[in-house]
């Protein structure tokens, strides 16, 4: 176990500080992965520490939106090169590049904002706030499905470095169709600090999780499942507040629509007290591999 922690709190120091190797260009650290391609949340996190660290009058990302270009090699360092498109008083618009092996693999763009006050309402969690519930029905689970919970899925998932408590953990497994809407409880395995910019870079590298899937629960289709080619095509995300991803956060998600050999995602972040954090919007390939697929 402790070697698991050690390998997490360094995945943390690479993943928080991507290195910068001159004005505009920065080097991000590889890290784990599901499988031999670059996890989609790390390209995303690393180009907003990238663009944070051009940034410099106290502005905080409040939005981001990306397009993944190709497949990345998990094992392969990346280079962010951040161009400014517009810098304001109260906005700023930056563009980020990343590339492997000279190819260009991913391109977002991230706006910045001065923190001001204004009107404000948000919607309700559709989920129950109850991490100690949640926590409880897992170790239940887990007890009556002990093969399940040894799988290399769970294994893969611990060395990253967010915890991860599902509401419907049998989702990761079974080929039964379901509704199009799940949950997961989420928090930082070490303590990390408590700086917004690191906080919401850590937010939008879990974004990516047990995200996609939502689009396949409706067709019976398993994590890993050789009956579709599966990968995220963009990702946007809105920051509503700082998150402290130290504690537990809710990630509620849904798939409302999906065709056309694409899925579309929806999710929001919850804190403990109800306070609405972020939303995240994804549409993912889902491309049947026989050419077929349910309607």
């Amino acid at each position: 176990m402790l070697a698991i922690e050690e390998e997490i709190t360094e995945l943390i120091h690479d993943l928080l500080r991507p290195q910068r190797r001159s004005e505009g260009e920065w080097s991000g650290g590889p890290g784990p992965a599901m499988g031999p391609r670059m996890f989609g949340g790390q390209a995303v996190a690393q180009a907003v520490l990238a663009a944070a660290g051009e940034e410099q009058d106290g502005k905080l990302v409040h939005s981001l939106h990306a397009h993944f270009l190709k497949a990345g090699v998990a094992a392969d360092p990346a280079s962010y090169s951040v161009s400014t498109l517009s810098d304001g008083r109260s906005f700023a618009t930056r563009r980020i590049d990343a590339r492997q092996r000279d190819q260009l693999i991913f391109s977002m763009t991230a706006s910045f904002h001065r923190p001001e006050t204004g009107f404000s309402h948000q919607i309700e969690a559709p989920l129950s706030l109850d991490i100690e519930a949640a926590l409880q029905a897992l170790d239940q689970w887990s007890e009556k499905h002990r093969d399940a919970a040894a799988s290399p899925v769970f294994g893969r998932l611990e060395k990253r470095p967010i915890e991860i408590v599902p509401l419907d953990p049998g989702a990761l497994f079974s080929n039964r169709p379901r509704e199009a809407r799940t949950g997961t409880w989420m928090r930082m395995r070490q303590a990390a600090p408590a700086d917004p910019v690191m906080q919401r870079a850590l937010l939008a590298y879990a974004s990516d999780m047990m995200f996609l899937r939502n689009a396949l629960l409706p067709h019976g289709i398993g994590p890993g499942s050789n009956r579709v080619q599966a990968a995220s095509l963009d990702h946007a995300m809105w920051f509503h507040a700082t998150p402290d991803f130290n504690d537990w956060l809710l990630y509620a998600t849904s798939s409302p629509w999906s065709g056309h050999a694409r899925g579309l995602n929806l999710g929001h972040f919850f804190a403990r007290d109800g306070q609405l954090i972020a939303t995240v919007t994804q549409e993912s390939l889902m491309r049947p591999r026989d050419g077929g697929g349910s309607k």
